[in-house]
């Protein structure tokens, strides 16, 4: 008698039962929704922000690289009549550099992300006024030009470059925490899917097991159709998940750093060719020919140089050896240049320098530039290409759940209707 009196009754089991059904498929549904919604806006905060921020700091630092360039080509033939197609090609590219230089600074300041990052790209804004002060100088002072120009390359070496490596390294970072972010949403995810997914299913089928022993109901058309409604959500959900989280990651080692890596590599191969023309101007001072060697070793470098930025998967080994080939051919160039500068053979090493034919150090860079700026571009598309598969992926998937799980919350009490109007 008080074994039967302490054994809770049939519906207050049931009632037990359906409850705590429900309360796990709401916190399913709430926890999913909430974890897709955040993940396609940590996705969104990677492709608006973090990625285009880390790009146009990497193009600041290869434009203001190149503006230099331009101006030593400019302070090299100035005054000379029989190189005024250089000049003006130079000017054109230096203009071209400065405009670059501006839309990218004021990006920056837009998209500063504290008072660290916008002082750095005020600090890059008042040095490019010194710098832009010191051209005007070189470019109208006549004999003297040589002198300015060292100082506005000074700037440019000292303070520009610089803090466009701090604005560069906030960038990446970024982008960094930008993709941990995502990547701990995800799995917390994929952990709270894989839980709370697993506790639905074993309570739908406890549920329909127990009401099968207790009212000879073998089948529950209603309980089946919730069980199954979970499978077919939960699979997807979890898949989903980690589909994307794998084709961002895949897209950021693969795509995006090489990327930014080539972004460095073709700054600091302009910053290079500039030595060429530094190493001129300067009437062969020796700190050029050994600035030049540096850069250029570095460049050509297995572990980080153009052999390592420039391969991978989308990048057969033989363009990629022409890359590297073709920056030699300019380095010989180069070389060449030297020679005939260190010989007094100054009208012929400007000419070499400048020229646009075949085997003129300005063709050979050029050809090589090329090479390293499809490969970027390829790069900086396909990654593109995949951030939007994975918008696409993830598209609706901040409602789905509400749909699947809201159907299996209504499904659960139609389930145990009839059996609770038979203690009525």
């Amino acid at each position: 008698m008080v074994r039967r009196a302490a054994r809770p009754e049939t519906p207050a089991r049931l009632r037990l039962l359906v409850t705590v059904t429900i309360l796990v498929a709401a916190a399913l549904l709430v926890s999913a929704c909430l974890v897709m919604a955040r993940v396609q806006q940590q996705v969104r905060i990677i492709g608006d922000e973090a990625a285009p921020q880390a790009a146009t700091a990497a193009d600041l630092y290869f434009a203001l690289s190149d503006m230099d360039a331009q101006v030593a080509r400019l302070v090299l033939t100035a005054s000379r009549d029989e190189f005024a197609g250089s000049q003006i090609d130079a000017l054109g590219a230096y203009q071209q550099r400065g405009r670059q230089v501006d839309t990218d600074l004021q990006l920056s300041l837009t998209t500063a992300a504290g008072e660290s990052e916008r002082a750095i790209v005020l600090d890059l804004m008042h040095d490019l006024g010194v710098y832009r002060e010191r051209v005007w100088q070189a470019l109208t002072a006549g004999p003297t030009a040589g002198g300015y120009y060292t100082q506005a390359t000074n700037v440019l070496h000292l303070d520009l470059l610089p803090a466009a490596t701090r604005l560069r390294e906030a960038s990446e970072s970024r982008l960094d925490q930008a993709y941990a972010a995502k990547s701990a949403t995800q799995t917390a995810g994929v952990i709270l899917a894989v839980l709370l997914g697993g506790a639905l299913l074993i309570l739908l089928i406890a549920l329909q097991v127990w009401l099968a022993r207790r009212f000879r109901r073998i089948m529950n058309p209603a309980l089946i159709a919730a069980t199954l409604l979970t499978v077919v959500l939960l699979v997807p959900l979890v898949t989903v998940l980690i589909v994307q989280g794998r084709m961002l990651g895949q897209a950021r080692d693969e795509r995006l750093v090489p990327f930014l890596d080539l972004s460095l590599a073709r700054a600091v191969s302009y910053d290079a060719a500039a030595d060429t023309s530094r190493y001129l101007i300067s009437d062969g001072l020796d700190y050029y020919r050994q600035d030049f060697d540096r850069k250029a070793d570095a460049l050509e470098a297995d572990g980080t140089g153009l052999p390592s930025v420039a391969g991978g998967p989308d990048v057969g080994p033989y363009y990629t050896e022409q890359v590297v080939e073709r920056w030699q051919t300019y380095r010989a160039g180069h070389t060449r240049i030297v020679q005939l500068a260190d010989a007094g053979k100054t009208t012929e090493a400007i000419s070499a320098l400048t020229g646009i034919r075949r085997g003129d150090a300005a063709f050979d860079f050029s050809y090589y530039d090329a090479a390293v700026a499809d490969i970027a571009a390829s790069r900086k598309d396909d990654f593109d290409r995949s951030l939007r598969d994975a918008e696409i992926l993830l598209t609706g998937w901040a409602y789905i759940p509400a749909a699947a799980l809201g159907l299996v919350i209504l499904l659960v009490p139609v389930a145990v209707r009839k059996r609770f109007a038979e203690y009525r």
